[in-house]
């Protein structure tokens, strides 16, 4: 029985969560609790643990240390009921070429619970919206990149959950999708739906999050609006607080160095 939520309880709560595989510490004493209606940008360079913090709250990984409460009850006692309200984009997907669109989208929504004429009829309309109507009966393996991913979204988004994982998602989109998917994430956030947003594209995240966490090292360096890092950090762009923040300040001379190896004779 789903758990109901007051509106000052947290939708997602993490403590003291860490994680090592072997002799490497990749968590280290993570803390944090995300509200309804947020989108979070979620960042780190590679190796910081963020696929390892996602994972592990999708239920992806076990062996843990620390709590990890979703929708109000510890994942690692009730293993699968959240994930009926979860969704997730991962970085690398493997969707099933064989499958025509249509094939793929009724047996993820049909996972999730909701029946096949439901989730064709809204397959259909959100295929239609982001222009892929002409390719609904299509094998996968004729499409494109961003045709995969579109149809990756539109997955992720059939059983209307209510916290969503997104880890890299507008990969091979088109501008103009990409203008489409951050009013779709801003409209679900206003709804009140929880948006945990992972990538290394900085100018999207400072644009669509209303809070950022930055992991370096396995914890949490930086977390807040924009704003209040730029306050905080005393830097102009989202970019220049990542590099401030994990102590990376060697771009231009490595820049200088390649094209000075490029334009050898």
């Amino acid at each position: 029985m789903a758990i109901i939520l007051s509106t000052n309880q947290p939708i997602l709560s993490i403590k003291n969560l860490e994680k090592s595989y072997g002799v490497n510490q990749v968590l280290n004493g993570i803390d944090l609790s995300v509200y309804k209606g947020q989108i979070i940008g979620y960042i780190g360079p590679n190796g910081a643990g963020k696929s390892t913090t996602v994972k592990i709250m999708l239920g992806l990984e076990q062996n843990y240390s620390g709590q990890v409460e979703i929708f109000g009850s510890d994942i690692a006692n009730e293993p699968v009921e959240y994930k009926r309200r979860v969704g997730y984009v991962p970085e690398v997907a493997d969707l099933y070429d064989n499958l025509t669109a249509h094939e793929y989208l009724t047996f993820i929504g049909e996972l999730y619970g909701v029946d096949s004429d439901s989730v064709d009829q809204k397959a259909q309309k959100l295929m239609s919206l982001f222009g892929l109507e002409d390719v609904y009966h299509s094998r996968i393996s004729s499409f494109s990149k961003g045709m995969k991913q579109k149809t990756l979204i539109i997955s992720s988004l059939l059983h209307n959950p209510d916290l969503l994982f997104l880890d890299e998602p507008i990969g091979g989109l088109d501008a103009n999708s990409v203008m489409v998917f951050k009013e779709v994430l801003a409209q679900l956030a206003a709804q009140g739906k929880t948006i945990f947003y992972s990538s290394h594209i900085m100018d999207v995240v400072e644009k669509i999050s209303n809070r950022i966490i930055l992991l370096n090292e396995g914890r949490i360096v930086a977390d807040g609006s924009f704003e209040e890092l730029k306050q905080k950090n005393q830097e102009g762009t989202l970019e220049e607080i990542f590099n401030q923040l994990t102590g990376f300040d060697e771009h231009k001379d490595m820049a200088e160095q390649f094209v000075s190896i490029v334009q050898e004779m």
